[in-house]
């Protein structure tokens, strides 16, 4: 898990990739896939200690499926399902955490959103799932409780854009190469976590719990000298 970090030269995420996630924030729906970036260094892998909520955020999970990109990409056809699939190198269960209160504001006076999403910690991932265990990234089912109690659990067959044209829209804009990360966006039902409190995210196929998905990690205060303030 540590060559994930030590590898991914970037992480692309795709925002508002489910419809019910989209109304339970208010948003609107994109026409066509849109992406942002969260550093390499937020990725936090397993057992390495806990996510660190700083100062002043509200502080809000969202679990993904991640893909991690086993060769070049470049200027892919969002026809060619065959390219696309076997650029993925491996899959992995990632949470997105996001400071919603900074980004809520970013949003307000159209400013990047890079703040929200980047702090250390604030992408806890699974162990590596090898490729064969996940024969359709679009039939599977992610979960995340919050102390036990259920809060996200959707098919991934509901998202808007599938991976194809997810990877072609960003191939056409930026190469994606061996050791990147791609999050596919998020089912509905995010919400906040508090300090004390513990995550658990998983993915599930044909029911049965992939077990190197397996997330479970706890919520700590940051510390340090950042703190929340309006821009």
């Amino acid at each position: 898990m540590a060559s994930i970090k030590a590898n991914a030269r970037k992480i692309v995420c795709i925002g508002r990739n489910y419809a019910d996630h989209i109304k339970e924030l208010n948003n609107a729906r994109p026409q066509k896939p849109f992406f942002f970036l969260k550093p390499p260094s937020s990725i936090l892998p397993p057992a390495s200690g806990p996510v660190l909520r700083p100062a002043g955020v509200n502080l809000h999970y969202e679990v993904e499926l991640a893909l991690v990109i086993g060769k070049t990409l470049r200027d892919l056809d969002e026809k060619d399902e065959n390219g696309a699939m076997e650029a993925i190198g491996g899959y992995a269960v990632a949470i997105d955490m996001t400071a919603r209160n900074v980004q809520d504001e970013a949003k307000r006076k159209g400013l990047p959103w890079s703040i929200a999403k980047g702090f250390d910690t604030f992408l806890p991932m699974s162990g590596l799932i090898e490729k064969g265990r996940i024969r359709d990234p679009h039939g599977v089912e992610l979960w995340l409780s919050v102390n036990g109690e259920v809060r996200q659990r959707d098919s991934t067959g509901l998202m808007l854009f599938r991976i194809p044209r997810v990877l072609a829209d960003i191939s056409q804009c930026m190469t994606l190469e061996k050791g990147d990360v791609v999050l596919t966006g998020t089912p509905k039902g995010v919400g906040s976590v508090a300090v004390g409190d513990v995550m658990t995210a998983g993915v599930r196929v044909e029911g049965k719990e992939v077990e190197e998905g397996r997330i479970e990690v706890e919520v700590r205060e940051k510390g340090g000298l950042y703190r929340y303030e309006e821009t």
